[in-house]
This record gives structure tokens, sequence and C-alpha cells, in this order.
């Protein structure tokens, strides 16, 4: 049994799984999940767990080399932006409608329970070496 970190198996394996510039979602409780992209589902109910807490485990086991926000956080959701915005460099921003297509190329989508405008990140895999 693993002694700290993330114990949410599906997360783990995925992570351990990902190779250079391969992507992961976390996204809010509402959005898509394309069918042929792997759903991991934490959400218990509205507000739990949070899109900070599950971005904040996700990164200390993750090398991110790049993330991509729908430009609507800016505006709707400026909280959960800044919050990323002090953890990682290398955001780029697309319309929400763009973010939705991106999407579709990841190798999981993490559901939370977050339920804030916009509160969605596309994180690109990068390498430890």
């Amino acid at each position: 049994m693993k002694k700290s970190g993330l114990l949410n198996s599906e997360i783990t394996k995925v992570l351990a799984d990902l190779r250079h510039t391969d992507q992961v979602v976390i996204g809010d409780c509402g959005l898509p999940v394309p069918e042929n992209v792997k759903e991991i589902d934490l959400s218990l109910k509205l507000g739990t767990p949070s899109f900070k807490e599950v971005f904040d485990l996700l990164i200390e086991d993750m090398k991110v080399e790049s993330a991509v926000l729908a430009t609507e956080i800016k505006e709707n959701n400026p909280k959960v932006e800044s919050h990323i915005r002090n953890q990682i460099e290398g955001i780029s921003y697309v319309s929400h409608e763009e973010f939705k297509v991106l999407t579709q190329q990841a190798k999981a989508i993490i559901r939370t329970g977050e339920a804030t405008p916009y509160a969605n990140i596309l994180l690109q895999a990068g390498v430890i070496f």
C-alpha cells in the first residue's frame, strides 16, 4: 500500500503511463467527456473534491511542460486562474469551445465536484531528464 501522495489507483496508473507531450485534463463537474477518453470521476457532491485539491495533488506527481485554459476563466473565475498561475508556467489560452475539442486527445479526464465556471485545465506532460 502507498504511504503518501495520490492514493487513487486510476490516476496513479495514468500518470505512470504518461510520455512526453501526453495530456491529462482536470475538469469541473460539467465538462463533457468524449466517448473515446478515459473518465476518472472523483465527484462526490457539488464542490467536493474541489478543482484546487485535485490540481494541487496532481502537479505534485506530474512533470508539467505546459497547460491550456479556456480564455473565459480570466473573467469568470479569476480565483482559480490565479491559483493555477501561481503553481505552473507555460499556460496558453483558447476558447472554451476549442478547449473541449482539445480534450479529445487526452489520455484521461479527471472529473472533480467543482461547480465554478471554467475550472478546467489541460496539462501536457514534460520529461524528467
